[in-house]
């Protein structure tokens, strides 16, 4: 269950500002499975609404983008898929794309799109539309801990009957999608459902989604300054923003019809083949010291999740953690860098919304250290790579070494212990 961490005194040495318990909403439960991880893209993206062939996506190796927004499913989604595979996903991540996951299903009682959402029932229709999103993308091969996003076209945010079946959708979706452990993502416009959604940000009727990615055709890229969604409301690796509607742009001699993105947030997690040179084993941690799990033969295929660091085994520190979570060395392995980290492999971590305002982060895991620049509002993603232990806050001794090197307590982050560690991450 989620932990309800109560305020104490001695947070004043971590936060600045109030504080207030975990509910079960707006941050709702979020476990991950052993042999996942999420992924954190930021830069520039576009979405179409054919997914392109191969060759076209090779020759858009010479754009700026970075990553592609796919139609996996929904009800409304209304461009046919022919490209949208499991060997398409494989070949186009081995390119180095990201992939943002879209479904494009129910829309709002008072929207224009065919099939729409009850008024009275649009929290089980939810329920079952997240069902299917994650059947769509675990066939594509898109792990648990990657983000799905629910497209939400405009609709008229005056309705308040309208509004209420929008926001109880997009909270089932959201718990929904936590319960089978991936991300829950929103595209709303900037109109409608993003401001809605903001307003119900801090609200426990409504469970708070982990990303906002927002449409606002102004061709302002900024991922911040957006009016009516302050810039405290998902504030860490937490948002995209589509700038620009239809047009056509030409790479490598290919044409494509596009909408421009900018992403600070989470996408699509997926599983990378590479051989390994010789036997290895495979540990039950990034580690010599951990158990044995399994024996790999040599040139045989192993399947690749994220990159985490370890003890220095040949040139390299760093550790390939698999699709059956467990670990070997990249010493052995065939992956592109040696002896540093391989992209397009995503660095391990699993983020979990804050659950209090002004989380202090440290350099250290203990409030001895000194502050980290930076405050964690509430709901941001906290980033977190391993757990280890330092001074005791609440109920709790560990604390989260997060992405970008600082700590912070476990006791005011949602992983799913408020007392120990918290399967499966890593110990630091």
């Amino acid at each position: 269950m989620l932990k309800v961490k109560v305020a104490i005194a001695s947070l004043a040495l971590l936060m600045i500002g109030p504080s207030a318990p975990a509910l079960a909403e707006p941050t709702t439960p979020l476990t991950y499975a052993a042999g996942t991880t999420a992924t954190r893209f930021t830069g520039l993206a576009f979405d179409t609404c054919t997914a392109p062939t191969l060759a076209q996506m090779t020759a858009w190796k010479a754009s700026p983008y970075k990553a592609v927004g796919i139609y996996m499913g929904g009800i409304n989604r209304s461009c046919a898929q022919p490209q949208l595979t499991p060997s398409w996903v494989t070949a186009v991540t081995a390119m180095g794309w990201r992939l943002v996951p879209i479904y494009l299903g129910l829309q709002a009682p008072c929207g224009t799109r065919t099939y729409k959402m009850s008024t009275t029932s649009s929290n089980r229709q939810a329920v079952r539309e997240a069902d299917d999103a994650v059947a769509k993308a675990k066939a594509l091969g898109l792990l648990p801990g990657s983000a799905i996003y629910n497209d939400m076209e405009n609709y008229d945010s005056t309705d308040a009957g309208c509004r209420s079946a929008v926001l109880h959708y997009l909270s089932a979706w959201t718990k929904e999608l936590h319960l089978q452990r991936y991300l829950s993502g929103v595209y709303g416009n900037l109109s409608s459902g993003a401001p809605d959604l903001a307003a119900a940000y801090n609200s426990t009727s409504y469970a708070r989604p982990d990303a906002l990615w927002i449409a606002r055709w102004d061709l302002n890229s900024a991922l911040t300054g957006w009016a009516t969604v302050p810039n405290a409301f998902w504030s860490v690796g937490q948002r995209g923003k589509q700038y620009r509607g239809d047009h056509t742009e030409t790479y490598g001699g290919v044409t494509l019809n596009i909408d421009n993105d900018r992403f600070d947030a989470p996408v699509a997690s997926v599983a990378y083949r590479y051989t390994v040179r010789t036997t290895i084993h495979s540990y039950g941690g990034p580690s010599t010291a951990y158990p044995v799990r399994t024996t790999i033969a040599a040139n045989a295929s192993v399947r690749v999740v994220c990159q985490t660091f370890g003890p220095k085994i040949g040139t390299t520190t760093v550790w390939n953690k698999l699709i059956d979570g467990t670990y070997v060395t990249d010493y052995y392995v065939r992956t592109p860098n040696k002896p540093g980290y391989s992209a397009p492999i995503p660095g391990c971590s699993f983020p979990f919304q804050t659950t209090v305002d002004n989380l202090g982060r440290r350099r250290g895991p203990g409030t001895s250290y000194a502050t980290y620049p930076g405050l964690l509002r509430t709901g941001a993603l906290a980033w977190v790579t391993c757990q280890l232990p330092g001074t005791k806050v609440g109920t709790t001794a560990v604390w989260n070494r997060l992405s970008d090197g600082s700590y912070v307590t476990d006791y005011y982050v949602a992983t799913t212990s408020n007392a120990t560690y918290s399967a499966p991450i890593r110990r630091c």
